[in-house]
């Protein structure tokens, strides 16, 4: 016998569970989490006793026993039982910056792997979400240097994760939706986060009779969101982008640093430097006004630190920050240009992540972005909020951050070299393909292998690590490309390629997903390549 519900009880079952959307924003310090009712248009910050801090936000912090049968403790449990300022590698903070990153010789000397610690947290988010929250949607946020490898990582966590939709959104794209400007606004979002410095110069489309956008999250997975909306896509478009691997932890470094010189700092250190820094955040102090913290350090013992925010900006110019800061905003304004964006034509810079209420850094700001005002959102849970607002209905255009070349053998100088596909600053999905035609390189030759790199970062600056303190170098300008870690790709060749002889027309290009495919023909038989997909590109 059927049993159906009643109207009364349907509604009943409503009242008791919320179904919507979750947004986790990974922080290197705090991790933000933000949940959206599909019948409430206002998101809400999520309380989750024991590991939330205050509603919304969980301290980025993981802690593992040595026992066989391992105990862990994640966000404000490890601060309640004061294991946060622990020195043994038990403790994981710190972690976010490393997940993807190729050098890992100053993950904060953790036993847990920085890609471990963030699976972790993830997963006891998940496991304490209220009760009456029903996830029908998963969006999570990543940084734009190491997109590529983060979504990875992300796919590989997140798919046993009982969600039917998990997508994808960068930061800064996240911030600027969440912002709050009129639709067909150009604004530039700049992002100091715990672990990362990243600026993005997008497009909201709409305004002037059009319809305004109600974004689509990337998909995490690459599969388009069947049947969910049949409206028409509208997008919001990234119109340039550049990011550095710098923020508000090397802040707390080089305040731990200026004091102890000699000495790598602890995380006690490390964590009175912190809030020291913010406290001198407070606009209501004189900038002559000094702060002292004490802390009983088992290496230096019981000293205290005294900092005015004068000192604390000295610090900050000494060390290069601004420089940091003026190279990636030129770079990110020339791939505006690029696109047919000016500074003039922003409607405003809005400014998020901890590093946002540093007063030289939002003074340095307002200077060089006249005439344009700047906007401060709640810098903490702005990029999550941002997030929730990416529902399904537009779709998100966005441009290359690092670009793509292929390995060629040329004629010329006999040699192979570094083809560039797909420069920084590509907008994609491409709407065109690019052409080439591969030759062999030598005599009776059976397959062409396409192997794929990325330039390093093309800054005027870079990020180096001596003795475990973040130091801001000018970079040369000889060009260096990375090879994917990826394995390389064969085409076979039927018949055997002569030596300089063309044999291979090939089509590139960058799908929905942001992946780079490529298809063709063999041009000596006018066989078909099928489309193999080499990877993603970010």
């Amino acid at each position: 016998m059927d049993i159906q519900l009643s109207s009364e009880d349907e509604k009943q079952s409503k009242n008791t569970h919320s179904f919507g959307t979750l947004a986790i924003d990974l922080g290197n310090s705090t991790t933000v989490v933000a949940f959206q009712d599909e019948l409430d248009q206002v998101p809400k910050l999520l309380d989750m006793p024991p590991i939330s801090r205050t509603a919304g936000e969980i301290p980025s912090l993981v802690w593992s026993s040595n026992k066989e049968e391992k105990k862990l403790l994640v966000g404000q449990e490890v601060i309640e039982l004061s294991l946060n300022e622990s020195l043994e590698g038990n403790l994981s903070s710190d972690f976010k910056r490393w997940i993807g990153s190729a050098n890992k010789s100053f993950a904060n000397q953790s036993n847990i792997l920085p890609e471990k610690a963030g699976e972790i947290l993830i997963m006891q988010i998940w496991q304490n979400l209220p009760k009456n929250i029903k996830v029908e949607r998963l969006v999570l946020t990543a940084p734009v240097e190491t997109y590529r490898s983060y979504r990875s990582w992300l796919h590989d966590i997140c798919s046993s994760l009982p969600v039917k939709e998990i997508a994808l959104v960068d930061e800064p794209t996240a911030a600027a939706i969440g912002a709050g400007l009129p639709s067909g606004s150009k604004l530039l979002v700049v992002d100091i986060g715990g672990s990362t410095i990243d600026m993005s110069l997008v497009a909201i489309e709409g305004g002037e009779g059009k319809a305004d956008p109600v974004a689509q999250l990337i998909r995490f997975d690459g599969k388009d969101l069947e049947g969910k909306s049949k409206q028409i896509l509208r997008s919001a478009k990234v119109l340039g982008k550049a990011g550095q691997r710098i923020g508000g932890r090397d802040i707390d470094r080089w305040i731990a640093n200026h004091f102890f010189p000699d000495n790598l700092p602890s995380e006690l250190l490390l964590n009175a430097a912190e809030r020291l820094k913010c406290r001198l955040s407070d606009i209501s102090l004189n900038s002559s006004d000094t702060l002292t913290e004490n802390i009983e350090d088992q290496t230096l013992g019981n000293v205290s630190i005294n900092l005015s925010r004068l000192s604390l900006e000295e610090i900050l110019l000494e060390k290069g920050l601004l420089n940091v800061l003026s190279d990636l905003l030129k770079q990110t304004l020339a791939s505006g240009r690029a696109n047919s964006c000016e500074l003039e034509n922003l409607k405003g810079v809005v400014i998020v992540g901890g590093g946002a209420n540093i007063p030289l850094v939002k003074n340095w700001l307002e200077e060089n972005i006249k005439p344009v005002s700047l906007i401060t959102p709640p810098p903490i849970e702005a990029v999550a909020i941002g997030a929730l607002k990416l529902t399904p209905g537009v779709k998100i255009k966005d441009i290359l951050n690092k670009g793509v070349a292929l390995r060629c053998w040329e004629k010329r100088t006999n040699q192979h070299h570094w083809h560039p596909l797909f420069m920084a600053g590509q907008p994609w999905p491409t709407s065109n393909a690019l052409e080439i035609i591969l030759s062999s390189s030598k005599e009776n030759q059976f397959d062409i292998e396409l192997i794929l790199g990325e330039p390093e970062f093309e800054g005027s600056y870079e990020i180096r690590y001596l003795n475990g303190i973040p130091t801001i170098k000018e970079k040369t300008s000889e060009k260096i490309f990375i090879p994917w870690e990826e394995s390389s790709t064969l085409i076979r060749l039927d018949p055997p390629g002569r030596i300089e002889e063309d044999c291979l027309k090939l089509r590139f290009k960058i799908n929905d997903s942001c992946q780079l495919t490529v298809e063709g023909e063999d041009l000596r038989s006018n066989k078909k390549i099928k489309t193999l997909v080499l990877g993603s590109v970010q």
